[in-house]
């Protein structure tokens, strides 16, 4: 089996592309590279991945058809495509919304463009979030709820997307589904997400922003248990692409409150963390919670890791990572 993982540098893209390599496939593995956090980290992660057999890196923007289209000129014969690559980051949507437009909007019909043009017009498993759900009241969100609310530019993108997906599905019979991520974290993480955040303060002595005066909840998920479950679409999609539901969601199922995660946060860094208690910023949520019925039915998910095991992980990571 071939695979084509875009966001292959990402976080979620990198942990992906590592497990189909340990699963047997053969991957082409797609990243731009860009600014928009230290490339270090991208270039630490994908030195990982290129230690190991059956796979190989391309730099290029899956926005530019020209550059996608040389990119995976090798590979037209592509079982599958797992297309994680995006513009992140919630709050930096306010400042820089093109930039979210032009890779998850602009991206997301230049990946579908692609794989029309493909021999076997592959399937394609593709990243959407758990932000599409805006400030929903009804949890723990399922799929089928409404999702025409998004109080973000990179919510808005995100729903686009699923909308692109379903009129290619339509229009040009190219069979995809999309994953709804919830908070994801863990090793090799991002460094605008909390955790990272956190640690990097906490460890430094420095205050922490605490948003909407603590008064929030995340369904953090580990980033093992998030690779199990795009592995579960991968299969599914591959064989039994007619009976794979268009959206499912990737979460913990289990939100915790922001002052407990602050307090796992301080125990795994072994020091107390200075609070700055701030309003919620616009683009914000106040909590994400997933129904993850339909991916535990269809995709055998079933996440194990807890946050008071899980944070602790990154913690070790982040602090060898950075020699802390």
């Amino acid at each position: 089996m071939k695979a084509i993982v875009t966001g292959a540098a990402g976080f979620i893209g990198f942990h992906v592309a590592n497990r189909l390599v340990s699963e047997g496939f053969n991957v082409l593995a797609i990243d731009s590279l860009n600014d928009y956090y230290p490339v270090a980290l991208k270039e630490t992660r994908l030195s990982v991945l290129q230690g190991k057999p059956n796979n190989r890196f391309v730099q290029a923007n899956i926005a530019n058809p020209q550059e996608l289209a040389s990119a995976v000129a090798g590979d037209l014969d592509a079982d599958v495509i797992v297309h994680l690559a995006a513009q992140a980051g919630v709050r930096y949507s306010v400042e820089n919304p093109a930039a979210y437009v032009d890779a998850n909007v602009q991206g997301q019909v230049t990946v579908f463009e692609q794989a029309r043009k493909m021999t076997k017009q592959p399937p394609i498993v593709y990243a959407s979030s758990s932000s599409v759900y805006g400030a929903n009241q009804k949890v723990p969100f399922a799929e089928n709820d409404p999702v025409d609310q998004p109080v973000s530019v990179y919510a808005a993108t995100k729903r686009s997307a699923e909308l692109l997906a379903h009129s290619y599905r339509h229009v040009h019979k190219i069979t995809s589904t999309g994953l709804r991520f919830f908070t994801v974290y863990g090793p090799y993480g991002r460094p605008d997400m909390a955790p990272w955040l956190f640690a990097d303060a906490i460890l430094r002595g420095e205050p922490i922003k605490v948003y909407n005066h603590g008064n929030m909840e995340r369904d953090f998920t580990f980033i093992d248990d998030i690779v199990n479950g795009v592995y579960g679409a991968v299969r599914r999609i591959i064989s039994q692409p007619d009976e794979t539901a268009p959206i499912y969601n990737l979460g913990n199922n289990k939100p915790v409150a922001l002052m407990r995660f602050i307090e796992i946060i301080e125990k795994a860094c072994g020091r107390e963390a200075i609070k700055k208690f701030e309003p919620m910023p616009p683009a914000d949520v106040a909590r994400t919670y997933a129904d993850i019925g339909l991916a535990s039915r269809d995709l055998g998910f079933a996440p194990t890791m807890a946050l008071e095991d899980g944070l602790p992980l990154f913690v070790e990571w982040f602090r060898g990572y950075n020699g802390r």
